[in-house]
């Protein structure tokens, strides 16, 4: 049995929610939904424009695979993360979190750096506007890699965004499966985004032929297949990697995993907010496999809780995961 049941490898990132009204989010002239890369000076001058009596700026400790770190902890497991952040407010608020968590991010504060956040703009119609400076996340490199806490875990999970930096993320993720091949650690990769595959692609079949499990929704696993349907698509992945998920929002998710390769449908509901679902699916996938659960069982579990993430806004729960988890699993019986 060893320390942890997974170490999460990925951006470290300060979620910061704004709400505005229609007017406000007017004379911003941003186009409604989309999410932007920004530098530090712009960030920090649309923090400062809200920074007033009349906004509450809610800060949420995030990042993809943070977030399905986050989610395996609240249904009980032990975890670890490798991530950077400054020493600023936001560093200070993302360490204080994660310990808060119980989740050991070790020693992940860069002096003199500014520490990654995305700028969440809500406006009434629950459409979400994102601005993201990366600031010191995308300086995550191999010396950051902690070998230890990596050989003291049943997986590793690596995050698809991190392939985006070629000369210090793509190295950090090289070392960091080198280091669990040697240890015997399991490592589960997660796309992130179709654009990683396409754009980089060498880096990442490099990474997926050393994985022992891909989690991709739909349009990611056209991207890595080249496929033009997501059964396709899934089939296709069987073929590159050991274990595989596949999910496809309403259409559920198509799992295969030691040997099982099942359909589970998705949970019908009415979503505000779609952030965060492929998050959550990963982390309590990986707490189903890790604590005894069959690979249906795990996805049902995980389906269920994406259906409580998107009918909230946030990109993860605050209470009850762990309720919910035991909830669902019962019914399966």
């Amino acid at each position: 049995m060893r320390e942890f049941h997974v170490c999460g490898l990925g951006n470290a990132i300060v979620d910061i929610f704004l709400e505005v009204n229609d007017e406000e989010f007017a004379k911003l002239g941003f186009q409604r939904g989309t999410m932007q890369l920004v530098d530090n000076q712009v960030q920090r001058s649309l923090l400062e424009r809200f920074h007033d009596n009349s906004h509450d700026l809610r800060l949420v400790s995030g990042g993809s695979v943070a977030n399905s770190i986050i989610g395996l902890s609240q249904l009980g497991g032990n975890a670890a993360f490798i991530g950077c952040v400054g020493d600023d407010r936001y560093g200070l608020h993302y360490t204080e979190e994660f310990e808060q968590l119980g989740i050991d991010i070790g020693n992940p504060v860069l002096v003199g750096e500014t520490t990654g956040t995305c700028i969440a703009i809500i406006t009434p119609d629950a459409e979400r506007t994102m601005r993201t400076c990366l600031a010191v996340s995308s300086q995550l490199s191999a010396r950051h890699v902690d070998a230890s806490r990596i050989a003291r875990s049943e997986w590793l999970f690596i995050e698809g965004y991190v392939f985006a930096n070629p000369e210090t993320g793509q190295t950090a993720i090289r070392d960091a499966i080198k280091i669990a091949k040697a240890n015997g650690t399991r490592v589960a990769l997660t796309c992130s985004d179709a654009f990683i595959p396409e754009v980089f692609g060498e880096a990442f079949r490099e990474a997926l032929s050393d994985s022992d499990l891909l989690f991709c929704n739909a349009p990611e696993a056209q991207a890595v297949s080249k496929a033009n349907s997501s059964n396709e698509a899934f089939e296709q992945i069987r073929r590159l990697v050991p274990n595989s998920v596949v999910t496809d929002g309403p259409g559920g998710a198509f799992v295969s995993f030691d040997g099982v390769t099942t359909h589970v449908p998705a949970y019908k509901c009415h979503p505000k907010d779609l952030t965060g679902a492929g998050d959550m699916f990963a982390g309590a996938f990986l707490y189903g496999i890790t604590h005894g659960y069959a690979p249906q069982a795990a996805a049902r579990g995980a389906n269920y809780l994406c259906m409580k993430v998107i009918t909230q806004i946030g990109a993860r729960l605050h209470h009850g995961t762990r309720t919910f988890w035991d909830e669902i699993i019962a019914t399966q019986d």
